[in-house]
């Protein structure tokens, strides 16, 4: 299985935390070079105060356990 299918795989399983509050996840490519993965948040998640934290404590915590290649993960 591909990287960037592998991401997806547990951004799918993100998703439903994120979506009881309003808002959602958007994988928008994953840099090989680098190993940084970028994505959209959506919905309440896009204005969320605590957004930054959700995003490194949880999402690319998530992530880098899950699919060691990525060393971060960037909101764009």
């Amino acid at each position: 299985m591909t990287i960037p299918k592998r991401i997806e795989n547990e951004l799918e399983a993100i998703r439903p935390a994120l979506q009881i509050d309003g808002g959602d996840v958007e994988f928008v490519g994953f840099s090989g070079d680098d190993g940084v993965v970028q994505i959209r948040l959506i919905g309440a998640c896009d204005a969320c105060p605590i957004s930054s934290m959700t995003v490194k404590n949880g999402i690319e915590r998530r992530i880098r356990a899950a699919v060691p290649e990525v060393t971060e993960v960037a909101v764009v």
